[in-house]
């Protein structure tokens, strides 16, 4: 009776040490060594949630809402984890800028990106007051320029646009044609994330490719959500994506994304996803292969 018994202590001490084991990997990411990027569905906006395997976070654009974008990053974020490594604004627009200035109410952040360029409205007034905020808080700020490369952990991030340093320019006028354009590398994976830029950008980007770095990639944000001032011919035939990520607003006023640009996904046999129907779109990447959620 007492070997039962002693026989019975150790099974639960075994189980309970492989249930302790599976509480770390979920807490502490130690399985799977995969990368995560999240496509939020925030609307007419953009928003995008990096997760390395090492831990470290990128958030690209906020969307046009504080609240919606809190409760993305809430969804993706343990309670406990106020930190994210780094913050990017492609531009300067609404529908990318809103949601940051609750993200640095209520996360730090450690490094930001951005073009520079400036708007006269209420929202940039603030956003330029919380990045000196930052700054005197100890964040790193830096302005965008092609040629920079952002390392965190495994993964590596290649900015191919604005072509030079755009501080100080005013985007009153219109700054989709200022976006930030980047490619995120993780093993043989590659996403292209093109902002708001226009067919005069994207043609421009054809002529200054880089042979150490191609265009090319797996999977494509398509610029400013679909809208056929986006769309330059043979654009997709050279990135050749596998998979097109459009971010856009459901019954939104625009239009978007436009018909030209969805025959156009369609003729190259693109597979596409769009926010306005699928709502979230999570694709991980292992270092050489691709899955959706």
């Amino acid at each position: 009776m007492k070997n039962i018994k002693i026989k019975i202590l150790l099974g639960a001490v075994v189980l309970l040490g492989f249930a302790n084991f599976f509480v770390w990997v979920e807490v502490f990411g130690l399985g799977g060594g995969e990368l995560e990027v999240v496509f939020f569905d925030v609307g007419q906006g953009d928003s995008i949630f990096i997760e390395t395997p090492e831990g470290h976070q990128v958030l690209v654009d906020a969307g046009p809402s504080g609240g919606i974008i809190l409760e993305k990053l809430a969804g993706e974020m343990p309670f406990w984890d106020r930190t994210i490594d780094w913050i990017v604004l492609t531009h300067p627009d609404y529908d990318h800028l809103r949601g940051f200035l609750d993200v640095l109410d209520r996360y730090e952040v450690k490094n930001i990106l951005w073009t520079g360029v400036s708007k006269e409205t209420k929202t940039f007034e603030r956003w330029m007051e919380k990045i000196e905020q930052e700054k005197s808080q100890g964040a790193n700020v830096f302005i965008a320029k092609r040629g920079q490369v952002i390392k965190t952990g495994d993964a590596l991030f290649y900015v191919f646009h604005p072509f030079e340093n755009l501080e100080g320019v005013s985007g009153e006028k219109g700054s989709n044609g200022t976006s930030i354009v980047m490619k995120l590398v993780f093993g043989e994976n590659s996403f292209l994330f093109l902002g708001d830029i226009g067919k005069k950008e994207e043609a421009s980007l054809l002529v200054r490719s880089d042979s150490a770095v191609s265009l090319s990639a797996q999977v494509l944000k398509v610029a400013h959500h679909g809208s056929k001032s986006s769309r330059d011919e043979g654009f997709f035939e050279v990135i050749a994506p596998e998979i097109a990520v459009i971010s856009v607003g459901r019954d939104n006023s625009y239009g978007h994304p436009s018909l030209e640009v969805l025959q156009d996904l369609e003729k190259f046999g693109i597979n596409i996803l769009r926010t306005d129907e699928k709502g979230d779109i999570k694709i991980t990447a292992s270092g050489s292969g691709l899955f959706i959620k």
